[in-house]
């Protein structure tokens, strides 16, 4: 199982890291990018079976990653949670739209992520 966390801030990459880390998987289990052009070189590259990005991120944000992700290449079935602060109906629904599985509004703990997680994984 390998997850993709997306986040410019390095911070809240090591949360969501430590949170997925609580859930059972490994350090080496996930990989992490500090924005959507990162993640889409780091996609072109290898497998992931889940990808959890944020929204608001410099160079490509989340948003325009998950467009991305839905339209080319080799991970348009890959199940995305996106992690963010923004959390207005609006932009839930953009998110969906545009092919997020999931959606969490931050700040969240450590269950919440594992409940969306098994929500996705069990598809």
């Amino acid at each position: 199982m390998k997850i993709l966390i997306v986040d410019d801030s390095s911070t809240m990459r090591r949360i969501i890291g430590n949170v997925v880390m609580q859930l059972g998987f490994a350090r080496e289990n996930f990989e992490e990018a500090e924005d959507g052009l990162k993640a889409w070189k780091l996609l072109s590259e290898a497998h992931y079976d889940v990808i959890l990005t944020d929204w608001n991120m410099p160079n490509m944000n989340g948003l325009e990653l998950v467009k991305k992700v839905r339209s080319e290449g080799t991970h348009q079935k890959t199940p995305i949670i996106m992690i963010t602060t923004e959390g207005g109906k609006g932009e839930v629904i953009a998110a969906l739209k545009a092919g997020v599985n999931n959606y969490i509004v931050k700040p969240f703990n450590a269950e919440v992520l594992k409940e969306k997680l098994d929500g996705v994984l069990k598809k």
